[in-house]
């Protein structure tokens, strides 16, 4: 009797079904399915069971004629059957089992929100905003019903209480509704947003006064980054609305005359008015050193320049994913970004083109960051960190260390060390002088989504001021770090919900954090504590320092931009 194993019976299976221009991997799976049913006791595959597999080889040669036309599409059709489907059935019941699964992919795609690669920050980020919005409404309308009753329990007797409650809440909302801040209209957009000073126990002594806030309204979607001019009193923000805005904000506090008149704006369009297309989030920007140019990032996978007047100067065109991160070199000669399609392209401002395309990571790309004007740093979803240089085609360095994601990275004002955060609730420090991390933190108890240095320590405008490296996690806190010991200096637990963003003001003295509870906080660096606080209406996505240190942008989810004032 003539026996044949199955290693051997694979290999001209194989060969058979590749000389006959079958080269789809995925039928692997069901060569091996079908060899394990067909061994005998003896653990060999009998004679006629090759004659099988050639036969169904030939019918999936069949099957692959009647699926997708291209070679990627084809492996995505496969993918969709299990090995004993492959095994069992014929090719005309697999061809409807792939159909089936394919309009129930599309039907589930249609009705979920963007999710692209596996990367869901900004869909985690909408969906938080939303619950902890319903909450809200639901804990403020508890909380504004309990404190009457307990008032008119105190003021009058409990038959008179259940005869006056209705009127007496109707005149406390109406008395509340008057204490709301109402700001400046602006021209092109109609009336004023109001936004609430916050009278709940989080709130510090130091809440911001109405006079000091100034509201830019015009957005339709969520204002997902903002950023201030660093030559001029500009600042631009991005917007799930497809659009990009650059308002100007007069100098001086929000209260003087200057300061009430409407807001000049420009629109920055995303999309072609005449096509309606509306799926151009905004998600990053970035101003070039001298304030002239101003490049935005979106989800059409595309970067844009534009000109401070709002002109648009180049289209950059060759990601094929969502662009979530962006930067200027120090020079201004070259702009880097990063894509869910797992690369990272510098682009070349004086052409309009591509320089040089980096394809090391094998995830999607979350954030880059310059070291110098010809080397930067990459990270991923794979967990990997990777230092680039233009000119060289392999990574000059890679860090790996970090369990999970890494969200941020970041370089310290000198470009010596390299910090990074992760989803595994640790931020590291780097150096390209040794393979290993120099400190590991691990004080923080969930996932950690940004990391900023302090603009302070030798070789800065604040030489004589330690070195600080704040991170901002789900966990609601914010920690500084002593980059020199590794360990904690503050943990900042002034937050109820996940924070966002954090910026360091200009002389390094103060900290600003947003985060998902409404809450804008202004924090002493030397002292560790809330010396300014702000509440509006909506999640809090980024903060950013004016150049001069004296107001504070703060991006909502509730599509509107808030300018503070800050002076001490």
């Amino acid at each position: 009797m003539i026996s044949i194993t199955s290693t051997e019976l694979n290999y001209l299976v194989f060969r058979y079904l590749h000389e006959s221009g079958f080269t789809h991997s995925a039928f692997a799976f069901g060569y091996e399915a079908g060899i394990d049913r067909c061994k005998n006791d003896d653990n060999v595959v009998p004679p006629g069971a090759l004659v099988t597999f050639i036969q169904k080889g030939i019918q999936y040669l069949e099957l692959e004629a009647n699926l997708s036309g291209s070679d990627a599409d084809m492996d995505e059709d496969f993918s969709f059957l299990q090995p004993l489907d492959l095994i069992t059935k014929e090719p005309n019941e697999l061809h409807n089992i792939v159909k089936a699964k394919k309009e129930n992919l599309s039907q589930h795609k249609s009705e979920s929100n963007k999710i692209v690669n596996g990367s869901t920050h900004d869909n985690a980020r909408r969906e938080h905003v939303q619950e902890r919005e319903k909450e809200r409404k639901e804990k403020e309308n508890e909380q504004r019903l309990e404190k009457i009753r307990l008032e008119k329990e105190k003021e009058q007797p409990k038959d008179e209480y259940k005869e006056t409650q209705h009127t007496d809440q109707n005149h406390t909302e109406k008395h509340e509704d008057k204490t709301t801040v109402e700001n400046l209209n602006n021209r092109a957009y109609g009336g004023p947003e109001p936004m609430e000073i916050s009278q709940s126990p989080m709130s510090s002594p130091n809440d911001t006064p109405c006079r000091d806030v100034k509201i830019l309204k015009g957005h339709s979607s969520e204002v997902f980054a903002c950023a201030w001019n660093p030559s001029a009193p500009l600042l631009a923000s991005g917007s799930g609305d497809s659009t990009a805005r650059i308002w100007k904000i007069a100098d001086g506090p929000c209260d003087s005359g200057v300061q009430n008149e409407p807001v000049n704006v420009v629109v920055l369009q995303h999309f072609k008015e005449s096509t309606n297309e509306k799926s151009k989030d905004v998600t990053t920007l970035d101003w070039n050193g001298d304030g002239t140019l101003l490049a935005t990032g979106s989800y059409d996978g595309q970067a844009r320049i534009w000109s401070r007047d709002g002109e648009l100067n180049s289209t950059l065109n060759k990601h094929k994913g969502p662009i979530f991160s962006l930067k200027w070199n120090k020079k201004g000669d070259y702009l880097l970004s990063g894509s869910v399609d797992k690369t990272a392209i510098v682009w070349n401002i004086k052409t309009g083109e591509w320089k040089q395309l980096f394809e090391f990571h094998t995830g999607p790309t979350l954030d880059v960051d310059w070291r110098n004007n010809v080397t930067f740093a990459t990270c991923s979803t794979d967990k990997m960190i990777h230092v680039c240089k233009i000119g060289e085609n392999r990574p000059v360095k890679t860090f790996s260390g970090h369990q999970d994601e890494v969200n941020a990275i970041k370089w310290d004002p000198t470009g010596s060390l390299l910090a990074s955060c992760s989803d595994d609730h640790t931020a590291k420090i780097w150096s390209l002088k040794q393979d290993n991390f120099l400190h590991d933190l691990k004080e923080h108890v969930k996932g950690i989504y940004t990391i900023r240095w302090s603009p302070t320590g030798p070789g800065t405008n604040n030489p004589n001021q330690q070195l600080v490296l704040a991170s901002a996690s789900f966990d609601s806190t914010i920690k500084l770090w002593d980059v020199e010991l590794g360990s904690v200096l503050y943990s900042l637990s002034g937050h109820r919900d996940p924070v966002y963003s954090v910026a360091f003001s200009p002389n390094g003295e103060y900290l600003a954090s947003g985060s998902m509870d409404r809450f804008v906080h202004i924090w002493s660096v030397k002292e560790g504590k809330i010396v300014k606080t702000y509440t509006g209406k909506g999640g809090i996505f980024e903060v950013n320092w004016s150049k001069d240190g004296d107001k504070v942008a703060a991006c909502f989810s509730n599509n509107i931009v808030c300018v503070l004032d800050f002076r001490m």
